[in-house]
């Protein structure tokens, strides 16, 4: 099989997998979006405020790909599973202490982060509900780490569509027929996630191996996350940044840049699928003790990001006068939204190389160079920015430079440790 036919076989299920959730939300956004601009702005907060409890974890994805890919490039799948198991354990134990924590500070972290006390309260009672989602989030994310691993992506594919797609049809019927509004919207978010961590939960059970907690290999998986989650806690400082600022503007451009970002979320993940390739392919390589493969493989994948992102760029500009309407009627949040929309057009083919790039350092458990990029990136590029137009009040188009300037730094780093093939390092673990 070609290169180029491998990366296709695990980029395109993956694509569906990372595609799922956040076209679900575009979904959740847009049927939210017709109840007006207060649900819109009030999901706006609660949807920043998950992914913060959520996201800190990715490692379960990301960093068991890398370990079980290693694993798997060496002949050892028994062992590459075992990884998924003791992920999922984490999760299960992490998720529980997390969705306690949520509740505790639902409130007053909404608080800060909204303009108006009627966006804090709208915020708060969609999140007091989709909170309980949040263990069962951490389980998917640890099946499709030690899934994709195993470089089989297409069961992850069935179980996170048939959870999002059953969870897609409930949501207007919850928010508009039956008239539970935003808390209907928060349910159907739940739903989505109890039907594809079970799924995930039954086909790691079907793998035959010990299913009991081992917590020496969690340790090292944490190892491995630590560098990752201050990777996550940055970029989530930086959205969470961003909507205080969107919020703090006005209803108006909270509820543009809630439209904005989770179009920016979901193309980034749309990208990310050759990222997933990536990150298999190469931790196959070094696994099996192959440096020059690898290396051949991150430039290959490079190109390949280069291409998509030019071409989502080219689309989304087509649909510049149709897009924003699909997501709400509000004439206010319509005329915000032209302010950024280039600015979130341009991120398009930057993205694609970074995120290749990303998948391949990931990939090579390069986590500690990744955690201080993105940390550089955040400091340096990100924060000063996106605060300056608070301050300067430059609106959504500065909150919008700030990101672009956040990609900007990300590719000159990524660029320059690839190029210098020290991330290349091999054997079954790093």
């Amino acid at each position: 099989m070609t290169p180029l036919r491998r990366i296709l076989s695990l980029a395109v299920p993956a694509l569906g997998v990372l595609a799922a959730e956040p076209l679900y939300l575009l979904v959740d956004t847009a049927v939210v979006g017709h109840l007006g601009a207060l649900p819109l702005a009030g999901l706006s907060v609660g949807a920043i405020v998950l992914a913060q409890v959520s996201t800190q974890l990715t490692f379960l994805s990301y960093g068991t790909t890398a370990r079980a890919a290693r694993l798997h490039g060496a002949g050892r799948r028994a062992d590459a599973v075992a990884e998924g198991v003791q992920a999922t354990w984490l999760a299960l134990i992490v998720g529980g202490a997390l969705l306690l924590l949520g509740q505790l500070l639902a409130q007053p972290v909404a608080n800060a982060l909204s303009g108006s006390q009627d966006v804090a309260d709208a915020a708060v009672g969609w999140l007091r509900i989709a909170l309980f989602g949040v263990p069962l989030i951490l389980v998917t994310m640890a099946g499709n780490g030690w899934m994709r691993g195993v470089q089989d992506t297409v069961r992850p594919l069935r179980y996170v569509l048939a959870g999002n797609g059953i969870s897609a049809i409930l949501c207007p019927v919850l928010v508009h027929v039956a008239g539970w509004g935003l808390a209907g919207s928060a349910i159907a978010n739940v739903t989505a996630q109890v039907i594809s961590a079970t799924l995930f939960i039954r086909a790691l059970m079907a793998e035959r191996v010990p299913l009991r907690p081992e917590p020496q290999k969690m340790r090292a998986q944490l190892v491995l996350g630590r560098d990752l989650v201050v990777r996550s806690a940055a970029f989530q400082a930086c959205y969470i940044s961003a909507t205080a600022v969107a919020a703090h503007t006005s209803t108006a451009a909270v509820g543009a840049h809630q439209v904005l970002l989770q179009l920016w979320v979901f193309l980034a993940l749309v990208m990310d699928s050759i990222a997933i390739a990536a990150q298999a392919l190469v931790g196959e390589a070094l696994g099996a003790e192959d440096d020059h493969k690898a290396k051949a493989m991150a430039w290959q994948v490079t190109g390949y990001g280069l291409l998509f992102g030019i071409a989502l760029g080219a689309v989304f500009a087509a649909l510049t006068n149709l897009l924003p309407k699909a997501f709400t009627q509000d004439s206010a949040v319509l005329n915000e939204i032209p302010h950024a929309w280039w600015l979130f057009i341009a991120l398009l083919p930057v993205g694609g190389v970074v995120f290749a790039l990303d998948g391949v350092l990931l990939g090579a458990g390069d986590a500690a160079f990744m955690r201080n990029c993105t940390l550089i990136a955040a400091l340096g590029g990100f924060l000063p920015l996106v605060w300056a137009a608070y301050v300067f009040d430059w609106g959504l188009a500065g909150i919008w430079v700030a990101i672009n300037a956040f990609l900007i730094v990300r590719l000159v780093a990524v660029l320059s440790r690839t190029r210098s093939g020290r991330w290349a390092v091999v054997g079954a673990i790093r």
